[in-house]
This record gives C-alpha cells, sequence and structure tokens, in this order.
C-alpha cells in the first residue's frame, strides 16, 4: 500500500469515527476478544466523502498491484458495498457472498452470477480473526471460482489471521494499517502514548491482553 492511500484512508476513518478507543472498557468481539479498540466500517455508506476515499483507495491498489481478475465479490453484509462501488467504477461484474446460505429459494450462498472458471478479487472491509473472509473464499472455490487474492479496509494483523490466509494460499492487501491510525490519532490528542501503548499490547496478543494489564 502507498503511504499516501494509508493516510487518507486513516484520516478517512477517524474524521467519521469509523475507528475508536475504549480502553477502559473493551468490547467484546463475537470471537470472544476483548478489545480496546472498535471498528465499524459500515458507517462508510452514509458519509459519501470518506467513503469515496476507500473505494478510489481501492481502485489504486487494483490498478498497482496490476490484478488479472474477472468478477469483483463482497462478503456480506460489511464487503458488499465497497465491492459494488469498485466494480461500478472499473466496469466488472459484481456477486456477493452470504454467511450462510439462503434457506429458501434456490439456496444460494454467491448471489448475482456464475463464478465457474472466473478469477474473483475479494472484497472484505474488516479483517479481525479472518474467519468470514476465509469462508467466503471456499464458497467461491467450491462454485469453480478462482481466489488468491483479497483486499480490506484494514486488518487488525493478528498473526493466526496471517497464518491462516498463507495457508490457503491468499494474499491480503488492506488501505490502511493500525501503526498509521494511532499515529494519526496520537497526532488529534484522540489517544496519550500511555493508551497507544496498551492498544499497542492488545494487537500483539489479543488474547491474553486482559491478563496481561491487570
Amino acid at each position: 500500500m502507498s503511504m499516501n492511500t494509508k493516510l487518507s484512508t486513516a484520516k478517512a476513518l477517524l474524521d467519521i469515527g469509523a475507528v475508536g478507543f475504549s480502553p477502559d472498557a473493551p468490547i467484546a468481539f463475537k470471537s470472544g476478544i476483548r478489545s480496546p479498540v472498535y471498528v465499524d466500517n459500515r458507517a462508510l455508506i452514509y458519509h459519501p466523502t470518506a467513503w469515496h476515499v476507500i473505494v478510489e483507495g481501492f481502485r489504486f491498489l487494483t490498478e498497482a498491484a496490476d490484478f488479472d481478475f474477472d468478477i469483483i465479490a463482497g462478503v456480506a453484509v460489511g464487503g458488499v458495498p465497497h465491492s459494488s462501488a469498485l466494480a461500478y467504477i472499473t466496469r466488472k461484474p459484481s456477486v456477493f457472498v452470504r454467511k450462510d446460505s439462503k434457506a429458501h429459494g434456490k439456496g444460494q450462498r454467491i448471489e448475482g452470477g456464475d463464478v465457474r472458471q472466473k478469477r474473483v478479487l475479494l472484497v472484505e472491509d474488516l479483517i479481525t480473526t479472518g474467519g468470514s473472509s476465509l469462508s467466503a473464499v471456499d464458497a467461491l472455490r467450491d462454485a469453480g471460482a478462482r481466489v488468491t487474492d483479497v483486499l480490506a479496509i484494514i486488518s487488525y494483523g493478528f498473526s493466526a489471521a496471517a497464518d491462516a490466509f498463507d495457508s490457503a494460499g491468499l494474499e491480503l492487501r488492506t488501505l490502511t494499517d493500525f501503526d498509521t491510525v494511532l499515529t494519526q490519532a496520537h497526532e488529534r490528542g484522540v489517544l496519550d502514548g500511555e493508551r497507544i501503548a496498551l492498544v499497542l499490547r492488545w494487537l500483539a496478543d489479543p488474547y491474553n491482553w486482559e491478563v496481561k494489564t491487570i
């Protein structure tokens, strides 16, 4: 990722409060991890200026990496607005992948069109453990697609997620990272040095963070 993209994305997320910090009252993730940081990229579609930064960032990534793909797929629900917008501006077909197959109708997980023998670029809004993205990749591959690359706005950077992506033969690229976000938060006076250190300890070991900070 370019430094300009990292900075502009981090600023856009902070501008609209998509990234927030609650070190004194950690929130619980679905995975059971308790976190002093929260990310809600769903707010982006309500803020067109910030959202434009994100979609253009994705377009820049596809051009810089010189991806060779036929279809853009979004992971429901968070990735779908961004994948759809990216497909629109790049004039590529778009599909989305449900978390589970529909309980009615055709019972499909992949909506929008046929992905057989197609090269599919997957777009996600946030990578935590990577479970939802990997599940979507499995569904696409089961349907006959070739998937080697995933784009996301930001990742928590957990080593377990990185290992899982590597094992699945996937390369993950993000628009920004938490080092950049934390630097911007510090410059804005949102976080002081002590709280940044606390967040960095959590990022390094999220499963044992509360034990270490007592």
